[in-house]
């Protein structure tokens, strides 16, 4: 390179300077408001919760323990949160290497606290030590109250920063730690904690810490809001609630709880007569939703186990093949918790756990006393085998129709069905597929659309309920083959979103009983066979009106009755005709709009109000899907008579 190539060369970075005053140490908990998605996930409704999670995690490895009972979570006046503990309370004399209190050394030093050496936890959630130091530095404030050996010490932080040293205060009779902090509005996009998001997640703990008690107050409102939970059945009791409103087919839930090699492995797990699995796993108490080592060695050893007892009790002959991992999780709901001393989870908000001795340990333990228990309860070992056979039959089976139904050239396209009315666009992030009922709505709707973008596909009669219906069973369904070849992602194991030829279906129905009907039907299509169509923002349920309005030349639309009743009085009152009479249409159906009103109400783009489906709570969601849809009668009858005063827009 020239002296003249070497200088342009310098100076190429338009003037910017790259020497050793360049470059920043971030210093305390800085690099923490510098970059608050590493250490919590998200600056959004997660992160703020997570928050709450980490400092809650404290309380529970202190329960964990053996040192703590209760932990108490409130939520305050003032978007604050404080939680409380009656364990030992955080130390607070002098730490030989940083020269100050161990409470202000854990509150403000990154990778400092009792889990990372020494026999204070043997197992604790927060192995990564970022954990309360992390809520400090995404606090606007926060205070530390800790009970310690009859006295009460307090400190307060500003941003992470300490107002002033730790103080002593008035005596105490018990030992404990309570922590208050309020959210940064700098940090976070919204403060705003959910309920029902605090329960949810503090009953799974409250499952996974045998005999400890939860308390949850809301003091926001002018009455206070308590609850609490406390399960000393653990991991039975967490398996019961999962499966309420399922039949099982075991009379007695696998349970065991053993040490191997220093791991503490907890698992439980039935079998119901549903199809979908539920598999939760843990790591010291955190939940794991993309699995792990843990999981795999689970997986493994009841595939192994199941398959030995099947062949040695004359289920599967020497010719046949073995039962597949899918064919063993059809039905189940398991949970898989273990406890170690150095976790490895994979990024800070620890979705999936690495070590490998945690595979080794949960397949030695579940290989073990799952063949014991087959030997036991031999009536229990026969159902499971029976059905994860039948698993193995409907497989096969659908893997036949699948073959036969989803030919490769269909679900590129070339062989669509014939009554979907496509859009010309092949350009999927703009194109929308309308799924509608009947011809004569599907005959409005293709005359209303805008044919460059839009498609249409009628639906005759009420799909199959494919809750109650295996995969091979469905795919025989017209109505179900036309939707699935129409949407291009394939289905099961073939299933690819990215193959999706519309970014928005839409749902769009009558608003009357069989509208509903039709609607719950498709809506339990998309949970169970094409989940991420609706967690991708891909799915939609159409807003048509009830009403039309019409005096003189003024028409205005009305989705409800208060509605309807408010755009009356309005049109009556800027009226200045002595006779007023406005002309009320009630719409029973989609067919009953001409094109034109059709879309100007439910399909222009600029007018229209689509409501997007979102799976806020998958837990939830299973549970109510298998309640209305499945055919256990009883659970569906309880829900319908709890939820009867609070009936909306009945059909009569």
């Amino acid at each position: 390179m020239s002296k003249k190539e070497l200088k342009n060369d310098k100076n190429s970075n338009n003037g910017a300077s790259y020497e050793a005053k360049d470059i920043y140490v971030l210093e305390g908990l800085e690099p923490v408001r510098k970059r608050p998605g590493m250490y919590i996930g998200s600056t959004g409704v997660d992160g703020l919760h997570h928050l709450i999670w980490e400092v809650v995690d404290n309380s529970i490895d202190e329960a964990m323990a053996g040192h703590a009972k209760t932990v108490r979570v409130e939520l305050l006046k003032n978007d604050r949160v404080a939680v409380t503990d009656d364990g030992r309370g955080i130390p607070v004399d002098i730490h030989s290497q940083t020269k100050k209190s161990a409470l202000e050394t854990v509150m403000c030093t990154l990778h400092a606290g009792g889990k990372f050496g020494g026999e204070s936890y043997k197992v604790s959630g927060g192995l990564h030590g970022v954990g309360v130091s992390v809520v400090n530095a995404l606090s606007i404030w926060m205070r530390v109250e800790v009970c310690r050996n009859g006295s009460l010490y307090y400190q307060e932080y500003e941003r992470g920063k300490p107002k002033f040293s730790v103080k002593k205060g008035s005596k105490c009779a018990a030992n404990g730690t309570k922590v208050i902090f309020e959210a940064d509005t700098e940090i976070f996009q919204k403060i705003s904690f959910n309920r029902k998001t605090m329960i949810d997640h503090l009953r799974q703990q409250a499952f996974l810490t045998k005999g400890v008690k939860i308390e949850i107050i809301d003091e926001r409102e002018d009455v206070p809001f308590y609850y609490s939970f406390q399960f000393d059945g653990g991991l039975l009791d967490f398996i019961d609630h999962l499966n309420r409103g399922k039949e099982t087919n075991q009379q007695k839930i696998f349970y065991v709880k053993k040490d191997s090699d220093n791991i503490e492995v907890e698992t439980a797990f039935v079998y119901n007569e549903e199809s979908d699995v539920r598999e939760l796993s843990f790591a010291n108490n955190i939940y794991t939703p993309d699995g792990g080592m843990h999981l795999t060695g689970f997986r493994s050893a009841l595939t192994r186990v199941l398959n030995d007892y099947a062949r040695s009790n004359n289920y599967l002959k020497d010719s046949e093949e073995n039962l597949t991992g899918d064919d063993v999780r059809e039905g189940l709901t398991a949970i898989v918790s273990i406890k170690l001393k150095e976790p490895q989870f994979e990024g800070q908000t620890k979705a999936r756990l690495g070590n490998p001795e945690a595979r080794t340990a949960v397949e030695s333990v579940i290989g073990e006393f799952l063949k014991e228990y087959l030997e036991k309860y031999s009536s229990d070992a026969r159902v499971i085998v029976e059905k994860c056979l039948l698993a193995q039959k409907a497989r096969k089976a659908a893997k036949a129709a699948k073959d036969t139904v989803l030919r490769k050239g269909a679900l590129e396209g070339m062989s669509l069905p014939g009554k979907l009315a496509d859009c010309s666009s092949r350009d999927a992030t703009e194109s929308e597929l309308f799924i509608v009922e009947g011809d004569s709505a599907g005959g409005s709707a293709k005359q209303a659309r805008n044919r460059r973008f839009q498609a249409i596909l009628p639906l005759r009669g009420k799909i199959l309920n494919v809750e109650k219906s295996r995969i091979d069973k469905m795919l025989l369904n017209n109505e179900i083959k036309s939707l699935v070849i129409a949407l291009g992602t394939a289905i099961a194991d073939n299933f690819d979103l990215s193959r999706l030829r519309y970014h928005k279906v839409v749902i769009m129905t009558d608003a009357d009983s069989d509208g509903n009907h039709i609607r719950t039907l498709l809506l339990t299509l998309f949970y169970r066979h094409f989940l991420p169509v609706a967690e991708n923002g891909h799915l939609f349920i159409a807003q048509p009106p009830l009403y039309r309005m019409q005096l003189g030349k003024e028409v205005r639309y009305a989705y409800n009755d208060a509605q309807k009743d408010k755009i009356v009085k309005e049109m009556i009152s800027l009226s200045k005709k002595e006779q007023t009479n406005v002309n009320i249409q009630r719409y029973k159906g989609l067919g009953e709009m001409n094109p034109e009103q059709l879309w100007e109400t439910t399909m222009d783009p600029e007018r229209r109000t689509l409501k997007v489906i979102t799976i806020d709570d998958a837990e939830e969601a299973d549970r109510l899907f298998s309640v209305l849809m499945s055919d256990s009668v009883e659970p569906r009858k309880q829900f319908i008579q709890r939820m009867a005063s609070t009936v909306k827009n009945l059909d009569i």
